[in-house]
């Protein structure tokens, strides 16, 4: 977790922007479209559950503790529950999020999919 924590701390605050997210709901499913730009990063978190990421346009770095993997796109990949990452986009990126769930509210549902203690 150190190396994560490290560059999350580095990071914090210097890339806050509107990600263009785009919520899609259908039948207990829930996909959270996201427009990250190249140089930006999404932040250190973890997932309550597992689920699937989808790598629809660009090129990104996936760190956690253990590893750090480039991926471009088209890429599908599983993304652990409990297990802390980041995304950086060396590329304009599209990235989508994939849970199962029954949490329709736009504002309640990143409490639900995410861990709340960093």
């Amino acid at each position: 977790m150190k190396i994560i924590s490290d560059l999350h701390k580095q990071m914090v605050g210097t890339f806050e922007i509107d990600l263009g997210t785009v919520h899609n709901f259908s039948d207990g499913l829930y996909a959270k479209q996201m427009f990250v730009p190249k140089g930006y990063m999404v932040g250190q978190h973890a997932h309550a559950f597992s689920h699937l990421s989808i790598l629809a346009k660009g090129k990104v770095i996936v760190r956690t503790d253990n590893e750090t993997t480039t991926y471009t796109a088209p890429a599908c990949l599983e993304i652990k529950k409990g297990i802390q990452h980041a995304i950086e986009a060396l590329e304009d990126t599209v990235w989508f999020c994939i849970h199962a769930t029954d949490e329709t509210d736009i504002n309640k549902i990143d409490k639900v999919l995410i861990e709340s203690d960093l």
